[in-house]
């Protein structure tokens, strides 16, 4: 088996985008908010199934998975790979349009469902060391939860350190997927536990997948590094930029060229090359 990266927008929606196969979604649905006993999910409706981009480089038609449960709860699942400026803000946008336009102007508030939105995140979000946090209204000085139709819960790939041998909880076991499918070749034992969980193995086998898939797997691959590529060069440059900025006025402050090279942890030459490339100008 070759299991696919499931960070890779084409991977993430085949597995929880599946109208054909909801077993996954509602498997990780309640294990990410820790839902049990009569407030488990049971059923799903998609509202955005599972598509992929028809030409090299073209975006994943669908950014979020979007669904319904049984009870009419609304839920968002999201792949963030790159910390936005933002971000927070963005997902408290989305989740509070999902929840107002359940109902229409003049419409009773009672029709409202909860919803709840899932950031599965690439990045360290939050100075909490736990890997897994949930984020609920709460009264500042009781706790006392009577807002609940919003709910938030972010998964920070970053700080899951597990080895296989100490997952426990079902959210551990999804994250470990999520994680490490790559590195994996067949479905561990942990996976047979859980029906959402095995089947979301064996949708991420490549092996199983159509060409027509594959090929827009590695589209999207192509673009995520091309795009990882621009934003390095972007820092790079906004880097050197400040370091033009800085040397240039310590130069016209009559600083020494290898005071400014320690003063700002350059070496001499490329301190003098700057100050020789405002020279020319």
């Amino acid at each position: 088996m070759q299991f696919a990266d499931i960070k890779n927008d084409i991977a993430f929606r085949k597995i929880f985008g599946n109208e054909q196969k909801t077993a996954p979604l509602i498997s990780f649905l309640n294990a990410a908010l820790e839902l049990e006993g009569d407030h488990q999910v049971v059923s799903v409706t998609i509202a955005n199934p599972y598509q992929f981009p028809r030409i090299a480089g073209e975006k994943a038609t669908i950014l979020d998975v979007r669904a319904t449960d049984q009870s009419g709860r609304k839920f968002v699942v999201a792949m963030q790979v790159a910390d936005q400026t933002g971000f927070d803000k963005r997902v408290q946008y989305y989740i509070s349009r999902d929840y107002s336009m359940q109902i229409d102007k003049g419409e009773d508030y009672p029709l409202l469902h909860p919803a709840y939105f899932i950031g599965i995140l690439d990045f360290p979000f939050g100075t909490d060391t736990d890997y897994h946090t949930r984020h609920l209204i709460m009264n500042k000085v009781t706790n006392e939860h009577l807002m609940k139709d919003i709910q938030f819960s972010f998964i920070e790939l970053p700080k899951f350190t597990k080895e296989m041998t100490e997952l426990e909880s079902p959210i551990d076991k999804w994250t470990y997927f999520i994680k490490h499918s790559e590195e994996l070749h067949v479905i561990p034992d942990f996976a047979n536990e859980d029906e959402g969980l095995k089947t979301a193995f064996l949708e991420a086998d490549k092996y199983q997948w159509s060409k027509e898939e594959l090929k827009a797997y590695d589209n999207v691959t192509i673009k995520e590094q091309d795009e990882r590529g621009e934003r390095e060069k972007a820092t790079q440059r906004a880097i050197e930029e400040r370091e033009t900025m800085a040397v240039i006025e310590m130069y016209k402050d009559n600083v020494p060229s290898n005071k400014i090279a320690i003063y700002l942890n350059l070496s001499e030459n490329r301190v003098i090359q700057i100050i020789d490339s405002h020279k020319d100008k």
